[in-house]
């Protein structure tokens, strides 16, 4: 693996935490359904406090998978890049193999 390979491999992976934590999962998943939301809906969306949110808005924000809009005192989110819910698709593929393997098993 060449240098511009590993910088490409290393960049993926930070995307990949980014995501890595159920209440960022279920902030994508609210915004590719239902659009922009504050946060204070995300807030009431996942049991969480604002502040614990909004350092989770900022992972998804600093890693280039959300972006932010101020209208008036309220801060809004949506998805920059929608595509990444067809990651959520193989992931459910994943999720749905392993558990049919299991069941073979069984």
């Amino acid at each position: 693996m060449d240098a511009i390979q590993k910088t490409r491999y290393e960049a993926r992976a930070e995307i990949i935490k980014a995501l890595a934590h159920p209440t960022r999962l279920a902030v994508v998943d609210e915004l590719a359904d239902k659009g922009d939301r504050s946060v204070s809906e995300l807030a009431e969306l996942v049991n969480g406090e604002m502040s614990t949110v909004s350092r989770h808005l900022a992972v998804l924000k600093n890693a280039g998978i959300l972006e932010d809009e101020r209208r008036g005192n309220t801060v809004f989110y949506r998805l920059r890049v929608p595509c990444i819910v067809n990651f959520f698709g193989c992931v459910e593929s994943v999720l749905k193999s392993n558990f049919q393997q299991t069941q073979a098993v069984c």
